[in-house]
């Protein structure tokens, strides 16, 4: 198949990745150029603007955030660059609004649409082992398929309207931040009474806790790895963000959200964003004024 692929920091570069290893004929384009040079390496075109990269069947893109999307697809014309009938396969975290005007705009001009953001860090995703939610027509979600398959394990269909997929995938990761922030107060209080957080986490990732989200960030925060940051604190920050709008719009209350927003909001005060959102450890050590080694 003729894909392009736009926005390749380190989830979309392992993604593009496993469309070339699938053998489709692939087209990237990044806003720094710098990143497009190991899949040129592998065997992908390299396109100088991003209308370029959308002249195949299928157009993939996994774009920081909301402002990165509409820079380039709406404000940067892109959409209107792009032949009727092209797919266009979104895999970014983005708003539930922005997803329901993408979903629009496509409309309008005779583009397929399909939301398709990811569960997994890099390296799950160079492993070709993301789970993959999935929302648009089932005829888009069946022509880009074979993608979706070389990228992930597992796809999750949520039905027609893409918003779906995206609402969907903020909810995940408030869940994640909530977990990782119950572990970092949780090692705190142990801390505080001489047990250790590799030993606290050991047990409780082992016994009530042995699910994936637990046993992955709990072994950042024993080992104190947040860096290099596999998804750093200012995303998580835009994700609760996220999160928080949507519930606004919806009514939903969404309290712990809160507590989240202020707690990465008070890691970033203490210069730590471009550590892991594990790192929220940090400012749950800090508060209880425990300096020494997790």
């Amino acid at each position: 198949m003729k894909v392009g692929f736009i926005g390749l920091g380190a989830m979309g570069s392992a993604m593009a990745s496993n469309l070339l290893a699938a053998g489709h004929a692939l087209t990237v384009w990044n806003r720094s150029e710098a990143a497009t040079g190991p899949l040129a390496s592998l065997g992908a075109k390299v396109a100088r603007t991003a209308d370029r990269a959308a002249q195949g069947e299928v157009l993939c893109s996994m774009l920081a955030n909301d402002q990165a999307v509409r820079e380039v697809f709406l404000d940067g014309g892109l959409l209107d660059a792009m032949d009727r009938g092209t797919v266009h396969v979104n895999h970014a975290t983005i708003s539930v609004a922005l997803a329901r005007q993408l979903a629009e705009e496509h409309a309008k001009r005779g583009l397929e649409y399909v939301a398709a953001p990811v569960f997994g860090r890099p390296d799950v995703a160079a492993a070709a082992k993301l789970n993959i939610l999935v929302a648009g027509s089932s005829a888009a979600i069946e022509r880009v398929r074979p993608l979706l398959d070389a990228m992930g394990s597992k796809l999750w269909p949520l039905g027609d309207a893409p918003e779906r997929a995206n609402v969907a995938k903020i909810a995940g990761n408030f869940m994640l931040a909530a977990a990782i922030e119950s572990m970092a107060e949780a090692t705190a209080l142990t801390r505080g009474h001489g047990v250790s957080a590799a030993d606290f986490l050991d047990v409780m990732t082992n016994t009530l806790f042995a699910a994936p989200a637990y046993q992955g960030y709990g072994k950042l925060i024993a080992e104190q790895r947040f860096k290099p940051a596999g998804f750093t604190l200012p995303l998580g920050l835009k994700d609760v963000e996220l999160a928080l709008t949507a519930g606004s719009a919806a009514r939903v209350p969404l309290p712990f959200a809160g507590v989240l927003r202020d707690s990465l909001l008070e890691a970033l005060a203490a210069g730590d964003a471009e550590l892991d959102w594990s790192a929220l450890a940090l400012v749950a050590a800090r508060r209880a004024h425990l300096d020494e080694p997790l």
